[in-house]
């Protein structure tokens, strides 16, 4: 077990941490991103509805 934690440790010690600066980036571009998915979504679910409620 201690030969697995050491193991880690060695790993996270390889990695390569995003600054402040990338980390808000890369998390407005995921907002972003979301948000885009999510309006379409409305619009897509919308349009549906709609032609749903002339069909009957």
């Amino acid at each position: 077990m201690l030969k697995f934690f050491k193991g880690v440790v060695a790993e996270m010690k390889k990695v390569s941490w995003p600054t402040g600066f990338e980390l808000i980036k890369k998390t407005a571009i995921v907002i972003f991103t979301v948000s885009l998915v999510m309006a379409f979504t409305y619009v897509v679910d919308l349009a549906i509805s709609t032609a749903i409620r002339y069909i009957k």
